[in-house]
């Protein structure tokens, strides 16, 4: 949280539109895509959340009950907070074909958002210099104006799609992500602010009868139009969840090691798509790296090579969990034999399961 307080409430003929259009020039300069303004009122999305909920749709993901009234209530996140600016950041990069990826069963995917720098420190510095640059306006033209804010970017229980849609900056595709006419290559974060902004208006959605999203999802996990089961979701069976993933749901995986992004790819507004900031570049060889060779990482190289990634989130159990996966989906080689044979007697009781799994697919057995 950062304040500067005054001593007094009057505004002194604040002109907050001016102000407003200054903020969302700043942020271009700053390379976000598109800035928009929401009052701090989440509307009817926590209806929809305590569905989601009740339904268990969350799966392990309890950080998502246990802090709903903060979602929910954002002037009890950050008091005395009335209006949130929204921000996009575009992150598509130049990395390999992910079709040919995708087709390739001894490459591993990586959702290309992950391919380079993680975003939350990303995101929530460009915030910083924004929130910076309008303190500073105000200290030179509204002295005792109060200012107090916080940022944020995946990083505290914010209604981030909300805020993005209500700001105008967005809207909500049927795959339950933002969409633009830019596509959905987006990071987005957030100033939650005590100044009292003009909020712009909600722009239109423009999904129109496509279900592509839908049709495409490998494991169904888009339930409905705008509802997803994120136990079905590969994003979650690869990134959050825990433990072991289900039998039924891992030869629906593929070679997807970290993240998916299908609903994506076949989305037609993604044609749209610029090149994404620099900082989002491919590292390491991510967008088409062999399986058999990431496999092979022991936990210092994992570490070593993915330090600013957010893949290391996951940790190298879970890495090596999931590259086992991919490696019983591919088509049966005796390289890949072997290097399932080198993990078969690993400390880790999960990727024991796992590569027992991949082993028996490899061989023709069942499970």
């Amino acid at each position: 949280m950062h304040t500067r307080h005054s001593n007094t409430a009057a505004d002194g003929g604040f002109d907050a539109a001016a102000l407003v259009g200054k903020i969302k020039r700043w942020g271009k300069e700053l390379g976000f895509s598109s800035i928009g303004i929401a009052r701090a009122d989440v509307s009817q999305a926590p209806i929809r959340l305590e569905r989601w909920l009740g339904l268990g749709r969350h799966g392990e993901m309890d950080y998502m009950a246990k802090h709903r009234e903060l979602r929910a209530r954002p002037e009890v996140l950050v008091p005395n907070t009335a209006s949130v600016i929204s921000a996009r950041l575009s992150y598509w990069p130049q990395a390999a074909d992910s079709a040919r990826v995708l087709a390739d069963k001894e490459a591993a995917y990586v959702a290309r958002y992950a391919l380079g720098r993680d975003y939350h420190r990303k995101v929530r510095q460009q915030l910083q210099r924004l929130a910076t640059r309008i303190g500073t306006e105000l200290a030179a033209t509204q002295p005792d104006l109060p200012f107090t804010y916080r940022v944020f970017s995946d990083s505290a229980p914010v209604m981030e799609v909300e805020f993005a849609v209500q700001g105008g900056i967005s809207w909500r595709g049927k795959h339950t992500l933002t969409l633009s006419r830019d596509g959905s290559w987006h990071f987005l974060g957030e100033i939650y602010t005590s100044l009292d902004l003009p909020a712009d208006a909600a722009i239109d959605e423009h999904c129109g009868t496509c279900s592509r999203c839908i049709e495409v999802c490998p494991t169904s996990a888009i339930v409905a139009p705008y509802e997803l089961d994120a136990r079905l979701c590969i994003s979650y069976l690869t990134i959050e969840l825990h433990g072991p993933i289900p039998l039924p749901l891992r030869p629906l995986i593929g070679n997807r090691i970290y993240g998916c992004d299908d609903c994506q790819l076949c989305c037609p507004w993604n044609r749209f798509a610029k090149i994404g900031d620099p900082d989002f570049a491919v590292r390491n060889g991510l967008d088409d790296a062999k399986l058999v060779d990431l496999f092979a990482w022991d936990e210092q190289e994992f570490e070593r090579r993915l330090a600013g990634s957010p893949i290391r989130r996951i940790g190298h159990e879970r890495w090596l969990r999931n590259i086992a996966v991919a490696l019983g989906n591919a088509d049966p080689t005796e390289e890949i034999r072997a290097a399932l044979l080198a993990r078969r007697d690993h400390p880790s009781a999960l990727v024991r399961e796992h590569v027992a799994w991949a082993l028996a697919r490899v061989a023709g057995t069942d499970w």
